[in-house]
């Protein structure tokens, strides 16, 4: 006796439309998101080394971010000494010229100018903090508004507010470069000019103002070499910061062609195949037309029908 049975071969249809719908939305799924999966157990053995590449991309990104915000101090902390170097030029040129000229009227407004244009630098700030005052980012390291206020300081170090911290920041596993500058460091020559300057003025042998005596003359001519030493400080502040800039922007520069490289590879291995993804799609769909064409011809063949015709 023959045994008829229709159950394992709807077991087997039903179980290749399964399949096919997997597929299918395996597929669409590499359409809509263009990513071979969503979750890294779709990455089966090439997961760990995806997770190690992510990691490292994720540092990467962490490093060019503070670059880029160091780079922008930076930039900044080049406009202000820029400006210190123009303050010391202006009080330099103001004495000078007089000098020249044998007559002082006006020199002292001129070195007011000085000074003001020396307070606006080493005050600058970036991002809301000011640059030249150490950990103190919220005090302005210098505030002496006039050439009186500046020589009524008891000494030099009374005319700052700056601690002697300078800031830092780390640009890769292995490099920490200290990029901030102090205002009582890169100010302070030309501040004890301009306070020396300002204390003639006021003093016994003063003003300076008209014409001048040899020894005023003498005294000022001293003060034209204690300029020039007040803008080579400036001059090497503004260098050093220069060589700053070149070596975070070189280091910028290589992070970002590394993590263009890290993203190519994390493509590779994340990146559908588009084309191949549509062609899976089409597949699965035919296979699923198929399935179910099988599984409505099992439907109509039961014992039933076989016994009916017997």
């Amino acid at each position: 006796m023959t045994r008829v049975a229709t159950n394992a071969s709807f077991q087997s249809a039903l179980l290749d439309l399964q399949r096919a719908q997997s597929r299918q939305q395996d597929a669409q799924n590499r359409i809509a998101t263009g990513k071979v999966a969503t979750d890294l157990k779709g990455f089966g053995r090439g997961a760990e080394t995806l997770t190690a590449f992510k990691a490292a991309d994720a540092r990467l990104s962490a490093f060019i971010a503070t670059g880029e915000s160091v780079k922008a101090r930076l930039d900044t902390q080049a406009l202000a000494f820029d400006q210190l170097i123009e303050a010391t030029d202006i009080g330099r040129e103001a004495i000078a010229n007089a000098l020249a000229a044998g007559r002082f009227d006006g020199v002292m407004l001129e070195l007011q100018g000085s000074l003001q244009a020396a307070e606006t630098a080493l005050n600058l700030k970036h991002q809301g903090a000011y640059l030249f005052a150490g950990a103190r980012t919220t005090d302005a390291p210098i505030q002496a508004a006039t050439l009186a206020d500046l020589a009524a300081e008891p000494t030099l170090a009374d005319v700052f507010s700056n601690d002697m911290m300078t800031s830092s920041a780390r640009l890769d596993d292995s490099v920490v470069v200290d990029t901030g500058f102090l205002a009582s460091d890169v100010g302070g020559p030309l501040m004890e000019v301009l306070r020396a300057i300002q204390a003639y003025h006021a003093g016994p042998s003063g003003p300076i103002t008209g014409q001048l005596d040899d020894a005023g003359r003498a005294f000022l001519q001293q003060q034209l070499t204690a300029f020039d030493a007040a803008r080579e400080t400036a001059v090497a502040a503004g260098a050093r910061n220069g060589a700053l800039q070149n070596r975070v922007e070189a280091m910028l520069s290589a992070q970002q062609a590394r993590q263009t490289h890290l993203t190519e590879l994390i493509g590779n291995r994340t990146d559908a195949d588009v084309s191949q993804a549509v062609t899976d799609l089409n597949l699965s769909q035919v296979a699923i037309q198929a399935s179910a064409q099988v599984i409505n011809q099992l439907r109509s063949i039961s014992l039933l029908n076989l016994l009916s015709t017997s």
